[in-house]
């Protein structure tokens, strides 16, 4: 499976974004996905994820009630819905992809679990 994620760009505080990830060879059905994002000299961190099923989503505390994840599998594309963007909340943002069975309450921010990543998009919060 192929990741490709796009939609970064500048905003300023308060503002939003849509990120989007489209997923080839494979369906993005069949994977459970997952945001991450990278801060300068930061290590990479957990944003949401997305069981395969469809029925469960997780989100790091910072984002929870800001940020959405969703799917559309017709699109095969997985998006990230960010509201209220704070400035240290700019980063490289990528998406990843964990195969079936690999993903749960307990392993769902860990990136070892996620076996295919796109190459990340910059998003860049400032006024």
């Amino acid at each position: 499976v192929q990741l490709q994620a796009s939609g970064g760009g500048l905003v300023q505080p308060g503002g939003s974004l849509r990120l989007s990830c489209a997923v080839s060879r494979g369906a993005v059905s069949s994977y459970n996905m997952a945001w991450f994002r990278q801060a300068p000299g930061k290590e990479r961190e957990f944003v949401a994820a997305f069981t395969w099923s469809g029925g469960i989503t997780y989100y790091a505390n910072s984002v929870k009630g800001r940020f959405t994840i969703s799917r559309d599998n017709a699109k095969n594309t997985v998006f990230l819905q960010m509201n209220s963007l704070k400035a240290e909340e700019t980063a490289v943002y990528y998406c990843a992809a964990a195969l079936r069975g690999l993903i749960n309450s307990g392993t769902y921010s860990q990136e070892s679990r996620y076996h295919y990543w796109g190459r990340g998009t910059q998003v860049t919060v400032s006024s």
